[in-house]
């Protein structure tokens, strides 16, 4: 089954939960439609080095200021992101993300073939708002060790750097 949001009215990412422990979600509508999809943080930070990547290609900037406030809400998802795939149609001069579910099977159940996914159509001004809201949400989280560039809790860090497991770069 695949799903079609072409062109998207809107596109974002949100985080639920404490930094450290939040859940991330990329939530769409279009088409009289609005998904909720269940994603991992690696999975939105390598989709947006990527479109960040495009876009330059593109000669296309993602600048500006994210926008302001918590920004919506997301429902129950509708599942878990497994693959992304990001692309460029030349001939409509527009950005299609896709998302499919995860193809790893439950424990008891055998792996579905024909996994549900969802193309997002992105114009232009569409990618790079979307690439400066979702960066905004992702670093949003634990703050960045100065000294080896891993998250901090809150309740301290064990630095590796300190300890001299890790060389400084």
């Amino acid at each position: 089954m695949v799903y079609e949001l072409d062109p998207v009215d809107s596109i974002n990412v949100a985080a639920v939960g404490e930094p450290g422990q939040r859940r991330f979600f990329l939530l769409a509508s279009g088409k009289g439609r609005t998904l909720t999809l269940a994603c991992e943080k690696t999975q939105l930070q390598a989709l947006i080095t990527r479109l960040g990547q495009m876009m330059e290609a593109q000669g296309i900037e993602a600048e500006g200021k994210p926008p302001r406030g918590t920004g919506p809400k997301p429902g129950e998802p509708e599942w878990q992101v497994g693959e992304m795939g990001l692309g460029y149609h030349e001939g409509r001069r527009m950005f299609v993300l896709v998302a499919s579910e995860g193809a790893a099977a439950e424990e008891g159940h055998e792996a579905e073939t024909d996994a549900p996914s969802v193309r997002f159509w992105l114009s232009h001004r569409q990618a790079a708002d979307f690439s400066v809201q979702a960066q905004a949400v992702i670093v949003a989280g634990r703050p960045l060790c100065p000294r080896c560039g891993l998250p901090m809790d809150p309740a301290g860090h064990p630095c590796p750097v300190m300890n001299g497991a890790r060389p400084i770069f």
